[in-house]
C-alpha cells in the first residue's frame, strides 16, 4: 500500500477559499481508478506551523499513484490546487 500525503498552504486563506479547494479535491473520489481511498481535511488550530488543507490518498503501489498523477480527472484539480497554493509539501511512503 502507498499512502500519498500532500499539505497545502493557500494564498488566500479564508474560509471560503480553502472550502472551494476542499470541494475541488473531493471530486477526485470515486472517479480515478487507481485512488483506493481519500481524506481530505481543513486545518482546525490555524496555528503557525499549520498547513490550510491536508489531502491523505491511497494507492496499491507507485504505478497506481503515477496513473493518478497523470489522469485526465486529476489535471484540472492538480492545475487549479498549483495556481491557488503558496505552499505544497509532500511525503509518499510504503506500508
Amino acid at each position: 500500500m502507498l499512502t500519498h500525503v500532500v499539505l497545502f498552504k493557500f494564498k488566500d486563506r479564508s474560509p471560503g477559499s480553502v472550502a472551494q479547494a476542499r470541494a475541488r479535491l473531493d471530486t477526485l473520489a470515486g472517479n480515478i481508478p487507481t485512488l483506493l481511498a481519500i481524506e481530505v481535511g481543513e486545518d482546525v488550530l490555524h496555528s503557525g506551523r499549520s498547513y490550510d488543507l491536508a489531502l491523505i490518498a491511497r494507492f496499491d503501489d507507485l504505478a497506481g499513484l503515477d496513473a493518478y498523477q497523470t489522469h485526465p480527472v486529476h489535471a484540472p484539480v492538480l492545475a487549479y490546487m498549483r495556481e491557488a497554493a503558496e505552499t505544497i509539501v509532500a511525503v509518499d511512503f510504503i506500508t
